[in-house]
């Protein structure tokens, strides 16, 4: 089984005005980016170079913005263990985003 470029548990899924998930997962894997709920049922998906994503100056540090074909969801990434990551989780995330996007 190949190791995705990125994943992450526990992951506050939102779609304005709603919650979908508090405890979900964001994984990139193959080219494609995948929001999937605390069972694994998939949320929403769609190839890398197909999501925009970015981290919006009104929002805390481990807040990102990602659009999916055309739904914009904010996913509230919480670093493990530590509260205060200053947005380290949500950083890398956008980097995997960028370098899986570079390659397809």
């Amino acid at each position: 089984m190949v190791e995705p470029e990125f994943s992450a548990r526990g992951v506050e899924i939102t779609r304005w005005p709603r919650s979908l998930t508090r405890a979900g997962e964001v994984r990139i894997e193959d080219g494609r980016l995948a929001l999937l709920t605390s069972y694994g049922s998939e949320i929403d998906s769609a190839p890398v170079s197909a999501v925009r994503a970015g981290r919006p100056w009104f929002t805390k540090g481990d807040e990102t913005v990602a659009t999916v074909n055309g739904t914009r969801y904010r996913l509230t990434l919480h670093p493990d263990g530590d509260q205060d990551d200053s947005g380290g989780v949500s950083g890398r995330f956008l980097a995997a985003l960028k370098q899986a996007a570079g390659r397809s």
